[in-house]
């Protein structure tokens, strides 16, 4: 089968390079890199190896200041309940309504044990503002958590001038930059980010892996309580083939971060102009320029996304209409909610997200499909047959009736 895969926020396919650098680790190289024994050393030089093309990536250079995970989602629950945990006395949380259910999930989780959290709203664009936040933190809040780019619209948020804010306030600040990382470059070495979170399947990497950078001199106790592993951060035999794959994933995403800004940030600006002209009633989520280079949301107004996903599955296009943490909800997307999108078009968002094995044929197709898919579910569609049906009614000079109150 043969699929044009447009859903790379929710994951990624592993890179060649990447499963070729795991395999030798599994049947080879197995030995446990915590061993005395050379065997088990020798696994352990490549974890630290790949640490290294971590560390690079985000524009650092101490690899003591990774701290290996299973997934974003720990990495998340590590940060905030380590700071947490570092900061007892303090029992305030802010983070934003758009956050990824990692974040805010477990943040309303910590409100029912007594902690006192704070949502931030987002503007209709799904920017943040920093007065807000000024307003929100107090001297009882422990960590500010804010993701760098949401994975529902691509926005990125203004992480310095946010961190600026929170560091004037003398708060701990957690990024997730799990959307971020190898789409747009991280300079962390000049950065006021305490915590921030990454995962290896969103950059070509495997399922099952991921870090957590912890700035050098941060409080931080563990969330993974066990063995010595990670420097005593995080217990748990370590998973050596997927950090070195997390490690290749890196370098690899390294090599290609112009060409993630550039072509792939051009297909992605082509499939979504070609979107706005060629079909009525449709709505760009999100901030134009303030977004990562591969993502763009847009909603089609009187149809349903699901619908919308199932006919674009039989062209064998793989899309999404939200998060994939979520998608097993029928209710809008609690991003765009926030955001104020109308509830019209809020049900038909479809988030198109491209990778550097893209290629402009693909675009092309997906260009010529998707108007033809909404054109065939707006034909059956009772709100759109109303809704043109009031528009031709006023183009006639003709008053609509007012629904009853």
């Amino acid at each position: 089968m043969s699929v044009i895969y447009l859903d790379n926020n929710a994951t990624t396919r592993v890179a060649d390079e990447v499963l070729e650098a795991m395999l030798p680790y599994f049947c080879q190289y197995y030995g446990n890199p915590a061993s005395m024994h050379t065997f088990g050393g020798q696994v352990e030089k490549e974890i630290v190896r790949a640490k290294e093309r971590i560390v690079s990536l985000l524009g650092i250079s101490d690899i003591t200041e990774i701290v290996i995970m299973s997934c974003g989602t720990e990495s998340d629950n590590a940060a905030i309940h380590g700071t947490l945990e570092s900061y007892p006395h303090r029992r305030h949380i802010v983070t934003t309504k758009v956050e990824h259910p990692a974040v805010l999930n477990l943040c309303r989780h910590l409100s029912r044990s007594g902690y006192q959290v704070t949502e931030l709203p987002v503007d209709s664009e799904g920017m943040l503002s920093l007065d807000e936040l000024r307003a929100a933190i107090t001297e009882n809040t422990a960590i500010v958590s804010v993701m760098y780019a949401n994975n529902e619209t691509g926005v990125i948020f203004p992480i310095e001038e946010i961190g600026q804010v929170v560091k004037e306030k003398g708060s701990m600040f957690h990024v997730d930059a799990v959307q971020a990382v190898g789409k747009i470059p991280l300079n962390l070495a000049t950065s006021s980010i305490d915590l921030l979170s990454l995962s290896g399947h969103k950059l070509h990497g495997p399922k099952g892996v991921g870090a957590l950078y912890v700035r050098k001199g941060t409080r931080f106790k563990p969330f993974m309580i066990g063995g010595h592993q990670e420097r005593g951060r995080r217990g748990g035999t370590e998973n050596s083939g997927g950090i070195i794959g997390l490690g290749k994933a890196c370098e690899l995403a390294e090599a290609h971060i112009n060409d993630e800004n550039t072509r792939v940030k051009a297909l992605r600006d082509r499939l979504e102009k070609a979107l706005l002209t060629s079909v009525p009633n449709v709505r760009l989520n999100g901030h134009k320029a303030h977004r990562l280079p591969n993502t763009t949301n847009v909603s089609f107004e009187y149809v349903e996304g699901e619908a919308i996903l199932l006919l674009l599955d039989s062209h064998e296009i793989a899309a999404a209409s939200g998060s994939a943490c979520t998608s097993g909800s029928l209710e809008p997307s609690h991003v765009l909610r926030a955001m104020g999108i109308p509830f019209t078009f809020a049900h038909g968002s479809i988030r198109f997200s491209l990778s550097v094995y893209n290629t402009e044929k693909e675009i092309d197709t997906v260009i010529r499909v998707v108007p033809e898919i909404i054109a065939k579910l707006r034909a059956i569609s009772p709100y759109w047959k109303e809704a043109t049906a009031k528009t031709k009614a006023r183009g006639a000079g003709q008053p609509t009736r007012k629904a009853a109150s």
